[in-house]
């Protein structure tokens, strides 16, 4: 999970306009979003590594996956409305988000002690 994540963040700075596409109007500062986002994600990433910083750092890609939704919500919406040839597979990337978001807080559990 570390891996995917610090990747994930990785390619906010290396591609940019991909996420720039899927950025909600109403949002402000796309580009400070975008590269926060990605901080975050390589943040959160590194915290995965740790015994001690795991729990933390699977909290926050929780509550960052939460808060990203809206861009989930939007690059189906654009693809929906330009009849794009993958609009279903982007659909389906939305109940995805609910496995990744249980996977992350799979990792905020406290390991249960050995008797």
């Amino acid at each position: 999970m570390a891996v995917l994540y610090i990747l994930a963040g990785t390619n906010h700075f290396l591609n940019p306009d991909t996420f720039r596409k899927i950025m909600p109007p109403w949002l402000p500062c796309h580009d400070v979003l975008i590269y926060t986002t990605g901080v975050l994600e390589i943040t959160f990433g590194v915290l995965l590594l740790p015994l001690a910083t795991r729990r933390i750092g699977a909290w926050g890609i929780v509550f960052l996956l939460i808060a990203v939704f809206p861009a989930n919500i939007q690059m189906a919406l654009n693809y929906a409305n330009t009849n794009h040839h993958q609009t279903w597979l982007v659909f389906l990337r939305l109940p995805v988000q609910a496995l990744l978001i249980w996977w992350a807080w799979l990792f905020t559990q406290r390991p249960k002690r050995e008797k």
